[in-house]
């Protein structure tokens, strides 16, 4: 058996085993605000409901493993104490991993990520429209559990409303498990989807935590309205850390693409149907660069 001294053991290394063990975990999609009214939203898998009477939430924005700092999430509670936790279900998933890329203070993430923000009734963070259960919380103590790179801050909030979609209720009012279907965090990129059957509840969506995207405001309209790529396409195209240049893009369109190109030359339309098609296949087995290479070229005629 493999022994473990935390102690002894690399930080990023740990990290790795201990969230790897304890899973899957729910996902916190956490609203906040700062003393300037800048909103911040971003997720966090260090999360659990730990009672009812009071009705009692806690979660962690951890500190930077790489650089020690807090989260905005973190700063904002200490300046407002308030939050807003909206659950991630399956829909919204490529929505929220772009919220935790690395943006500057400041970056609105509803913007970044195409999701949409509505006022809270009783707190200033605002509420996520597209998730299907929206809790605003009283922020009632933060406990800092150390300095060092990837130390917790255990944000203890009290929820003091409650909003549900209708959608996701049952007959008799009640959550559906199989309606609202939610997405827990396992270890590394692995996900889980608990109201799929056995051999389809896992899978892998990779992380953008550290990196600077480009996020769903800096896709092209046109992109954003293609009767080929689905919703969950198009912001995964948003993961990128920058778009290809036109040299590369060129180069690609002669290399790749040029009998698709000669072939539907009198044919923009159709043309453009098959370059998203072939884009389609690159989103889904996670290769953003070549899918975005496809789909710059039809602007490169």
């Amino acid at each position: 058996m493999l022994t473990i001294d935390p102690k002894e053991t690399p930080t990023p290394t740990l990290h790795g085993y201990l969230t790897s063990a304890v899973g899957p975990r729910p996902i916190a999609f956490a609203s906040t605000i700062d003393k300037d009214g800048v909103p911040n939203l971003a997720p966090f898998s260090f999360f659990n409901v730990f009672g009812a009477n009071p009705p009692i939430l806690v979660f962690s924005p951890a500190r930077s493993g790489k650089t020690t700092l807090a989260k905005d999430s973190h700063l904002n509670v200490l300046e407002v104490p308030e939050v807003v936790i909206n659950v991630v279900t399956y829909d919204i998933l490529e929505q929220t991993i772009l919220t935790s890329a690395a943006f500057d203070k400041g970056v609105d993430e509803f913007t970044k990520s195409g999701l949409t923000p509505i006022a809270s009734d009783l707190v200033k963070p605002f509420r996520v429209k597209e998730s299907p259960v929206q809790m605003e919380c009283k922020v009632l103590q933060v406990i800092e559990t150390g300095q060092g790179g990837a130390a917790g801050n255990l944000v203890i909030c009290e929820v003091v409303r409650m909003h549900i979609d209708e959608s996701v209720l049952d007959e008799n009012q009640l959550i559906d498990p199989l309606k609202i279907d939610l997405v827990g965090r396992l270890g590394r990129d692995w996900h889980c989807r608990p109201h799929t059957n056995t051999h389809n509840s896992m899978f892998q969506m990779k992380q953008v935590l550290r990196d600077v995207v480009i996020g769903y405001d800096q896709i092209p309209q046109d992109i954003k309205e293609s009767s080929v790529l689905s919703a969950k396409d198009i912001y995964k195209l948003g993961m990128i850390k920058e778009l290809p240049n036109e040299t590369d893009v060129n180069e690609y369109k002669l290399i790749e693409l040029s009998e698709l190109f000669i072939s539907l030359e009198d044919e923009a339309s159709e043309l453009e149907q098959e370059l998203h098609k072939i884009a389609k296949k690159h989103i889904e087995n996670n290769e953003l660069e070549l899918a975005w290479k496809t789909l710059l070229t039809f602007n490169n005629q």
